[in-house]
């Protein structure tokens, strides 16, 4: 079994300095490459000279993650494909036990190691802490993190365990899977388009799942943080192109009570000040309604739609039942 380690870059030569050795030290079973999205910074350079073993990719433009990775990945031949983000520490022996899983467990198509906080490595970090799902209205969340609360690592997700999507911060997947997927959406540009893959695998019948014995510590927020309204925008529209492309039931209801959800939301950023929030939510609503019409050809494509959830609103579990850590849901 092949493995390649694909790591995404643009203008990251600063977190190639701080993060490479460790990919490098701990990943000789794989064959590690950077796949450059058209850097202006000299990252390409200073791997070339630093790190030789490692192989270059050189995409011609910045397509963002998702072009970003079919450009990259669509010439590669082996087994397994891993994307990974260049703000990522791995450890010793990491790659083992997503081996065992993958040679063991021959419908397994996505897994997902456990996400650690790198600048505070006894908590999870919120890009997939210990693997995702999400709600009935796309909402996404995780074993360990639910929205903004994020638990302390004791031990409790050690498992191995089936989820719905895997975090794209660290994804291990097949390779024959990503092709038969035609890799990722590239509407998406960046963030949630893993939740997309992963849903669409879960509608052909693929497992992902999460393998707590894998640690990886995340820096989170690299590219863009948490607080910047460009990825409030994205995670609000790319959610809804996800349920609308893959969510199985009433689609009108599904939108009408997401459209809703995310009009409570923008109160919530009015009443903290954050009206540049608020106007990123209003533009991302009117983006999602200019690709409608592409977004239901290939809804009705999609033809095999399963059950996605396990709880009806996680909206409500949070803020008004005030279950704020997974194993209370």
């Amino acid at each position: 079994m092949k493995l390649a380690i694909v790591i995404l870059n643009w203008n990251g030569k600063q977190l190639l300095e701080q993060f490479m050795p460790s990919i490098v030290k701990h990943s000789k079973e794989a064959t590690v490459y950077l796949a450059d999205n058209a850097s202006t910074d000299d990252s390409v350079v200073f791997i070339k000279s630093n790190f030789p073993s490692v192989k270059i990719i050189q995409n011609t433009v910045n397509g963002g993650y998702a072009k970003g990775y079919n450009d990259a990945l669509k010439n590669l031949d082996e087994d397994i494909f891993c994307l990974i983000n260049s703000d990522v520490e791995v450890t010793e022996n990491w790659l083992a036990p997503i081996i065992e899983t993958f040679t063991n467990e021959a419908n397994t198509a996505i897994i997902q190691p456990k996400l650690l906080d790198y600048n505070n490595k006894e908590y999870f970090e919120y890009a997939g802490a210990a693997g995702g799902f999400i709600d009935k209205f796309g909402y996404p969340y995780c074993r360990g993190r639910i929205f903004n609360t994020i638990e302390k690592d004791l031990g409790q997700y050690n498992d191995k365990a089936d989820i719905f999507w895997a975090s794209g911060a660290c994804l291990f997947i097949r390779s024959n899977v990503f092709k038969q997927l035609s890799g990722l959406d590239e509407c998406f540009f960046a963030h949630m388009e893993e939740i997309d893959l992963c849903w669409r695998a879960k509608n052909m019948g693929y497992h992902v799942t999460y393998v707590g014995q894998s640690e990886i510590y995340h820096v989170g927020g690299a590219t863009l943080s948490n607080t910047n309204p460009q990825k409030t925008y994205l995670n609000f529209r790319n959610s809804l192109y996800t349920l609308t492309k893959n969510a199985k039931g009433n689609l009108f209801f599904l939108i009408f009570i997401r459209l809703v959800l995310d009009g409570v939301a923008a109160v919530k950023f009015l009443f903290e000040l954050k009206f540049k929030h608020i106007s990123s939510i209003v533009y991302a609503h009117f983006s999602f309604y200019r690709h409608l019409k592409t977004l239901l050809k290939q809804r009705k494509a999609f033809k095999n739609k399963q059950k996605y959830y396990n709880k009806t609103s996680i909206v409500l579990d949070y803020y008004v039942y005030h279950s704020k850590h997974y194993n209370c849901l």
